[in-house]
């Protein structure tokens, strides 16, 4: 197999499996005689994510976390001059506006770097997806044949983009279809709170919890909509993980609900996606440990992970959920440990709390 189709693969193998990225952004640096490349995704808010080559790794974290990625117009005009295709600096700006740009006298040419290629495009979530390549100060501008390697995988790129955009939505499907199996009415959220897949149970709740303009969430109540987009928020920027319950009051032949958000975790080099959050709605009741299903489609957990969460959820210690179980406490602890990576969990507390939210309440 030629060096280019195993590129070509690892593309492909990335977007299935986010923690290939770096390697590949490497892979692709290499290919154009470049230093650096990396991949980035700007959300309808202008939040930021990112997966770049190690090399530039420090940069690129300054960079996003900096004001100076907004006014960046190298972006917008690759889009009016080069739509969908790799364009290079010198093609996008003047020679003085190169030497002036604040990208690169802030976190390029202090560490010898002063050029770039990139292509711009919109994933079918609605971000725009940016593919951006570094060179040496001491190499010049990107060559033509540079240029030319890097559009003939801009096919590729695309694509593996929409394979990993497609699995999210499918990911978003198989939860709400899960939790309509028990009667949980739920919608799957973006972090715009767009609406990525409901189930018919939340459909038969409007309109006093609907899908409105822009395909975003909305519910009648005014103060219970600001509470959800406020609990969203917090998901998104403080990446919180325990589940935000809020009180839906009461109708005419309706009773009062309780809304759960919570969210899903992904990986962290996942940019192609955005952050999850599930809407589960529940009739006011006796709360009671989360359903097995909910757990194991929530967090793809096995059925022993579940029978460990779910004893966890009602408080038990791990001494008490060995000795229900029949397990072994080292047994116990290991669950627990996979449990943690699984649900983006840190310790046994915040789990629990995170996992009574899930219980299903009876009407």
């Amino acid at each position: 197999m030629s060096d280019a189709m195993t590129l070509i693969d690892r593309i492909y193998e990335a977007a299935v499996i986010p923690e290939l990225w770096p390697d590949v952004c490497a892979s692709l640096a290499e290919e154009v005689s470049g230093y650096s490349a990396g991949i980035l995704t700007m959300g309808t808010d202008s939040a930021m994510r990112w997966v770049c080559s190690p090399n530039i790794a420090e940069q690129m974290e300054r960079y996003a976390t900096s004001d100076l990625k907004l006014p960046n117009p190298r972006p917008e005009r690759s889009m009016q001059l080069s739509p969908m295709a790799f364009a290079r600096d010198v093609d996008l700006m003047t020679a003085e506006e190169i030497a002036a740009d604040p990208v690169y006298n802030t976190f390029l040419r202090p560490v010898g770097l002063g050029w770039s290629m990139g292509a711009v495009l919109v994933e079918p979530s609605g971000h725009t997806l940016i593919f951006d390549m570094i060179g040496r100060s001491s190499d010049g501008p990107f060559s033509q044949a540079a240029l030319d390697r890097a559009n003939s995988l801009k096919g590729d790129l695309a694509r593996a983009t929409l394979i990993a955009s497609r699995m999210i939505f499918r990911q978003a499907e198989n939860i709400t279809s899960a939790l309509s199996l028990i009667g949980l009415p739920a919608a799957v959220l973006s972090d715009d709170n767009r609406v990525l897949a409901v189930n018919e149970d939340m459909e038969a709740l409007a309109p006093r919890i609907r899908t409105g303009a822009a395909n975003r969430i909305s519910l009648k109540n005014p103060a219970a909509n600001a509470l959800v987009l406020a609990a969203l928020e917090q998901l998104s920027v403080v990446g919180a993980s325990t589940v935000q319950s809020i009180p839906l009051a009461a109708e005419e032949n309706t009773p009062p609900l309780i809304l759960h958000l919570m969210p899903v975790r992904r990986h962290a080099r996942d940019i192609f996606s955005a952050g999850l959050a599930v809407l589960i709605a529940t009739p006011v009741g006796a709360a009671g440990p989360p359903d097995m299903r909910v757990l194991s489609g929530l967090f793809d957990l096995t059925p022993g992970e579940a029978r460990v969460a779910r004893e966890l959820a009602s408080g038990a210690n791990l001494e008490t959920v060995a000795l229900k179980l029949g397990l072994k406490l080292e047994t116990v602890r290991t669950y627990l440990k996979r449990i943690f990576l699984k649900t983006g969990t840190r310790r046994q507390a915040e789990l629990t709390r995170m996992l009574s939210g899930l219980g299903r309440l009876s009407p």
